[in-house]
């Protein structure tokens, strides 16, 4: 079933959901490496490959919230008490604003470098939403990316703990019908649970 229903995520829900994860962790981990482990030399390359997998990532991010609006969210577990309907919705709210937040800065710091890193994964050009010449700027949008990284690191975190929660102690369906295949027959509804970006604690220097 492509299309998302009252009860289940559509395939292309769960395929948006899990590539978004993937990039997610890849640049979360990849930041981290590049800025701590990675001799200076180096860091150029692995720059404009980090920036380049953030700019698809953040064409995904749209691409999910389209298919979203146009799509019903599976209703969450008759069960839940209020205050976890509230995380929940709150938790997703969360990612998708510190995903957008640490996209958009990434994308305006890449500018600054002496060498603006303006090409995506495909090769397309990027065109640029900052420019060089204004330490200042470069310096506060390379502690904001750092910063909203590292929050959107500890928020994916809680929600993949919130996640196996469901799954281990609830024994709802809000982790099985994000898988692809049959979602099994666990109490209550699918919770809203598609969420989990884009860039890494990544504190890059020009």
């Amino acid at each position: 079933m492509l299309r998302n229903s009252d009860t289940r995520w559509g395939w292309l829900s769960k395929g948006l959901h899990w590539l978004a994860a993937l990039a997610i962790l890849v640049l979360l981990t990849h930041g981290w490496w590049m800025t701590h482990m990675t001799p200076r030399p180096e860091r150029v390359a692995n720059y404009a490959w980090h920036a380049a997998i953030g700019y698809d990532l953040l064409a995904l991010l749209v691409l999910r919230l389209l298919w979203r609006w146009v799509n019903p969210v599976p209703a969450m577990p008759g069960d839940l008490k209020r205050w976890e309907v509230i995380a929940a919705r709150s938790g997703h709210v969360g990612l998708y604003l510190l995903l957008f937040t640490t996209s958009l800065t990434g994308w305006a710091l890449a500018g600054t470098l002496r060498s603006p890193l303006a090409r995506d994964m495909f090769g397309l050009p990027v065109p640029m939403i900052a420019s060089g010449g204004d330490r200042a700027l470069h310096n506060f949008l390379e502690e904001t990316h750092m910063i909203v990284a590292y929050l959107l690191a500890a928020l994916v975190v809680v929600h993949i703990v919130g996640a196996f929660r469901h799954h281990l102690i609830k024994r709802n369906d809000v982790m099985r019908r994000m898988w692809f295949g049959p979602a099994g027959s666990a109490k209550g509804a699918s919770g809203d649970s598609d969420t989990v970006a884009p860039s890494a604690p990544a504190k890059i220097g020009s």
